[in-house]
């Protein structure tokens, strides 16, 4: 697993330590993890809550009347030092 997926599997533990349930997803560029905030949420645990995001590279909240507060936040996977960073177009 990348570290980018390591460091957003320890944020989603986190925040499942919490009680909130949590998804996390490999994509090309970032691993993102995404949790359901319950409307009960105390004020002392959205604290815990944001210290917990606080380490990802991004974060926010995604809140609608139909589906309820989603957290979301992403760690970026690193950019390769050397080789094909910028794809073929961009080789010497």
């Amino acid at each position: 697993m990348p570290a980018s997926g390591v460091s957003a599997a320890a944020l989603a533990a986190r925040l499942s330590a919490l009680g909130l349930p949590t998804r996390v997803e490999e994509h090309p560029r970032h691993t993102s993890v995404e949790a359901e905030v319950p409307d009960t949420l105390s004020a002392e645990s959205w604290r815990e809550v944001l210290d917990v995001v606080a380490e990802a590279d991004r974060f926010g909240l995604l809140a609608t009347s139909l589906n309820g507060r989603t957290l979301w936040a992403v760690v970026r996977k690193a950019v390769p030092s050397t080789g094909d960073v910028g794809g073929p177009s961009h080789q010497r």
